[in-house]
């Protein structure tokens, strides 16, 4: 068997940020923390991620600023484990301390602000500013929080020798950077300090595709208030016949009581926390929510409460981000062809959300013969005892080490799996059949929708309910397009003329109608052959020959 490493997007991205930085006095961010995590695991990852966040501090900077004497300056405080820049709103900088005891002599030392026309709400987080008299300034070394143009990534797919080479470019240049990552959990810390201020016990956590293995540069950021070690606490043994219980308000249901406890953090939010505008309480969603923007990070972010089936869900997917390394390639490359053309949107509606893709693409893996990654029934029959995991009825059990799995006999190409995924939604059966990961085969709809596809944990639900029948037709009609478009390459492999691979389909449009035509001449070809090959199949069982010349 061969050992994969369930830190690898971790690692890569440390290695890239350690890498571009080789001659600099002190590297940004330091990689040995993550090489002590325990292999293939990820609630392992989000300890020491979180560990790190409360090490750090966000740190508004002026624009120019000597970063040697910025950093002995911090160093007076305690020893700085790693930092870097970064460019939102202002230049910033987040600063790890090897020491905790480090950031609370550092706040010791801060200021309340003084302001003569204002009144100052005097709330002390890790978010501060530092002012500098110092002439000898210079622009720090900023590291992006954003993508790379999409003009300027279809140039550089130009670079690369194939399809799969232009595949890993859009990993590359899509995925969440080391910084992004460090970054999102320092918020998620920050916001974690709001709420312990009510319930001590509670902490946040992130979930979705900041933790998924599949997050892209400037997604928003998903959080959720974790109440469960407050309503596990227990009070001391039973003395003398006599045991005490707090005294608590009672309300109808727990969705009742969710809505009450994100109002006030939103609340406080709102008030207290600094860097934070638009604040939306939406609680009478499915999912009540509380939505913000942290304005130094330039992060959308939203804050649930009690989403334990949301961070298992995030788990599944990080661990088949790891299984394979054509998994993720496979649905970065997807997701960013979808988005390029509408299929898919970061504002809500009736359009297919990366989560759906995902799982179209996860099922589609699942598929090929021989299989590339298992079924969800597959990874819970490998499962221990200790792994058995129910959250609120529903079995979210699964395997949590990426060695138990059986790696994978399947070594078909990533060009041929994109084509070969473009093909099987081009044609799939959508008016009858469902989308199911946890068994791998398709089955009747158990109810109409245009798109059904099964929620892994929660069985009864459809993840793409809000999906309607021409936002679905578009897909099949681009899937289609694509298909063709790519196939029609990879007979003229020795020509690159531009535009070439993946750049093809991702300028490809739909009003191309050259493309359009001799695609419809090809398929009307195939299904002539098709029908002539059924014809003489149908007239051999009878013993008669009829064909028309």
């Amino acid at each position: 068997m061969v050992s994969r490493i369930g830190l690898d997007c971790v690692l890569r991205a440390a290695g890239r940020a350690l890498s571009t930085t080789a001659g600099r006095k002190q590297r940004p961010l330091v990689a040995e923390k993550a090489d002590h995590i325990t292999k293939n695991n990820f609630s392992n990852v989000q300890n020491v991620r979180h560990e790190q966040a409360k090490h750090s501090v966000l740190i508004a900077c002026p624009a120019r600023i000597n970063e040697s004497k910025f950093l002995r300056y911090l160093s007076q405080h305690g020893e700085v484990a790693s930092h870097f820049f970064f460019d939102s709103n202002g230049t910033h900088a987040v600063v790890e301390f090897v020491d905790q005891q480090s950031i609370e002599s550092l706040l010791s030392g801060t200021k309340i602000p003084s302001d003569e026309d204002v009144y100052v709400v005097p709330y002390k987080s890790r978010y501060i500013k530092v002012k500098t008299t110092d002439v000898s300034q210079q622009f720090p070394k900023c590291w992006p929080q954003s993508c790379m143009p999409m003009n300027n990534l279809i140039e550089k797919l130009y670079t690369a020798e194939n399809v799969e080479d232009q595949a890993h470019i859009l990993v590359d240049e899509l995925q969440l950077t080391e910084e992004s990552i460090r970054l999102r959990y320092l918020v998620s810390s920050l916001m974690s300090d709001i709420a312990t201020a009510y319930f001590p016990e509670a902490s946040v956590h992130l979930y979705g595709s900041s933790v998924n293995s599949f997050g892209k540069m400037g997604c928003d950021l998903d959080l959720f208030l974790n109440l469960e070690d407050i309503k596990g606490y227990k009070s001391g043994k039973t003395t003398g016949g006599y045991s005490a219980e707090f005294w608590m308000r009672r309300v109808s249901s727990g969705r009742t009581a969710q809505q009450k406890i994100l109002s006030v953090i939103g609340e406080c939010i709102d008030s207290f926390g600094p860097g934070c505008n638009e604040v939306h309480k939406i609680l009478n969603a499915r999912c009540p929510l509380v939505r913000f923007s942290h304005q130094p990070s330039g992060i959308q972010c939203d804050l649930t409460a009690d989403n334990k089936i949301a961070l298992r869900s995030s788990e599944l997917l990080y661990i088949y981000g790891n299984l394979d390394h054509r998994v993720r390639a496979l649905v970065f490359t997807l997701r960013c062809w979808a988005r390029v053309h509408g299929i898919t949107s970061g504002i809500p509606g009736q359009w297919i959300t990366n989560f759906s893709l995902t799982m179209m693409v996860l099922f589609f893996l699942q598929k090929r013969n021989p299989p590339v990654i298992p079924t969800l029934d597959q990874l819970k029959s490998l499962a221990g005892k200790k792994e058995k995991c129910i959250i609120d009825g529903s079995d979210c059990t699964f395997v949590n080490d990426l060695n138990r799995v059986k790696q994978t006999a399947n070594t078909e190409s990533l060009d041929n799996l994109l084509i070969e995924f473009l093909e099987f939604y081009g044609k799939f059966d959508f008016k009858t059949n469902c989308i199911d990961i946890r068994k791998g085969q398709e089955k009747n709809k158990p109810e109409a929708a245009a798109l059904y596809i099964q929620n892994p944990f929660e069985q009864t639900l459809n993840i793409s309910k809000n999906v309607n029948q021409p936002q679905l037709q578009r897909f099949v009609n681009l899937a289609q397009e694509s298909a063709f478009v790519l196939q029609d390459q990879m007979q003229k492999s020795s020509q690159k003329e531009k535009p070439w691979g993946l750049a093809s389909i991702l300028l490809i449009k739909s009003s191309d109608k050259e493309t359009t035509q001799r695609r419809k001449k090809k398929i009307s070809a195939s299904e002539r052959i098709g029908s002539l090959l059924e014809s003489l199949r149908d007239n051999g069982n009878t013993g008669k020959t009829n064909v028309d010349h």
